[in-house]
């Protein structure tokens, strides 16, 4: 058994004090009785929000298009994704790895720390593809050390990685660790420097075109299987 106001903020109808409020003005019906006590215990009860039945879930998965200038954490000084989240109840919610401040892209936020763990784990060489604008024309040999594996400082060569060319000056980078700023680490280790990033993939997700930067939504059932398969 659980609230009624936890399951319904949990659902993602809204902050703890929000759906208070919705219950209370009459807003919530439980197995079609209107109930206006946010103590109220359910289980499998059918609930509804003005007619439209609400789907309720332990975990609770978004994609984020993250802009520029938002630091990826749950905490800081500074602005983070976390403060994008808005009417959705953030507790528990976590950001799955991190993009540079400065880099822009698909972020997935949840609260389920075994599919987090499992999509981080360096065993499991979950594709992240990056759009990376460069400053100087990409080279043949540049190409080739990226695929192969470059030293950025670290105590072992990157794992190799796929480079997809779009202009002399732009390409798609796939790699599959999240090591710090690794992909600027990498296009330095070739003589060059990043201007852009953005992340258009991480796994099977791909960021949603109608996002715009800041903007998110829920996955989709069938992102989330993919997801969890390849988790």
């Amino acid at each position: 058994m659980i609230r009624l106001d936890k399951y319904l903020s949990d659902a993602g109808v809204g902050t703890r004090s929000e759906v208070k409020e919705l219950i209370r003005k009459g807003k919530i019906k439980v197995n079609g009785i209107c109930v206006k006590d946010p103590a109220y215990k359910v289980n499998d009860e059918s609930v509804e929000i003005e007619g439209k039945k609400v789907e309720y879930s332990e975990f609770s998965y978004y994609m984020l298009y993250k802009p520029a200038g938002v630091v990826t954490a749950t905490e800081d000084r500074e602005k983070t994704v976390m403060d994008l989240l808005t009417g959705i109840n953030t507790k528990n919610l976590f950001p799955v790895g991190r993009l540079d401040k400065d880099t822009e892209g698909l972020l997935l936020i949840t609260n389920d720390g075994q599919l987090g763990h499992n999509l981080l784990s360096p065993r499991k060489h979950v594709d992240k593809c990056y759009y990376v604008e460069l400053a100087e024309r990409i080279t043949t040999d540049a190409i080739k050390e990226l695929t192969n594996g470059v030293d950025i400082g670290d105590d072992t060569l990157t794992a190799p990685a796929k480079v997809d060319t779009i202009s002399p000056g732009s390409i798609y980078l796939t790699i599959t660790e999240g090591r710090y700023h690794q992909v600027k680490r990498m296009l330095k280790a070739v003589g060059n420097e990043v201007s852009y990033l953005k992340r258009v993939s991480f796994g099977p997700l791909e960021l949603d075109p109608e996002l715009k930067p800041g903007e998110f939504r829920p996955l989709e059932a069938d992102e989330l299987i993919m997801l969890t398969l390849k988790a």
